[in-house]
């Protein structure tokens, strides 16, 4: 099994500096893209998902999105059905806490991982992409926690200023021994395209492991 590509994202989904969601479009081979707007639960995660249809519709895409809301959501055999024959997945939204609730140890979780390994293309933004890793970067207050561990040993701190090491001191300080931190902006995505990781989009892209910046071949191959 090979994986598809991975894009996690820094924010700002679905919008103006998002060109690597053509490129993601045309690599996965999809006329549709599955939403998952599980990270939205609590931000009118309708109004969401018509940003995506329309962002979609303008490359030739149509969009379903799958109302995996809550846990009941998650552990309903149709929604995991749906997400394990999709050829492009995407999680958007920003409380991986609640995502991460409402995921872990589900068939819908369990089905993405799956597509994901038989070659489907995953993407989170924001919040949602930091939960698929582990571990999880914890908005709250800067420290980490278990994530669902799509990717080991990898964090993502979405929404990154350009001065990171001085506005994020104590999570740097706060990192593990040897894990990696990619710090990724708004409209700018790291995408692993099944066999090595880039920086595409809008903004920057950093990587700090103890501490220190790194380049991207710091960062861990996806298996």
């Amino acid at each position: 099994m090979t994986v598809g590509a991975l894009a996690l994202v820094g924010g700002g989904e679905w919008s103006a500096g998002c060109t690597f969601d053509a490129e993601l479009l045309a690599a996965s081979g999809a006329d549709e893209v599955v939403v998952l707007p599980t990270a939205f639960a609590f931000e009118n995660p309708h109004r969401h998902v018509e940003r995506a249809v329309a962002w979609f519709g303008e490359l030739g895409a149509k969009v379903r999105a799958l109302d995996v809301l809550q846990r009941t959501d998650a552990l309903d055999d149709a929604n995991a059905a749906a997400v394990r024959a999709a050829a492009f997945v995407y999680l958007g939204g920003d409380s991986p806490m609640h995502l991460r609730s409402v995921l872990k140890d589900t068939p819908v979780w369990d089905a993405l991982v799956a597509a994901w390994r038989n070659g489907a293309t995953v993407a989170g933004s924001g919040g949602a992409g930091s939960a698929l890793l582990d571990p999880m970067f914890d908005p709250r207050g800067g420290a980490f926690t278990v994530g669902l561990g799509l990717v080991p040993n990898l964090a993502l701190l979405p929404e990154a200023e350009d001065d990171v090491a001085e506005h994020h001191r104590r999570t740097l300080e706060l990192a593990d021994k040897g894990l990696a931190l990619a710090t990724v902006q708004r409209c700018t995505a790291l995408v692993f395209d099944g066999s090595a990781w880039r920086a595409t989009g809008a903004g920057s892209v950093h990587v700090f492991v103890d501490g220190e910046e790194r380049d991207l071949a710091s960062l861990p191959t996806p298996a």
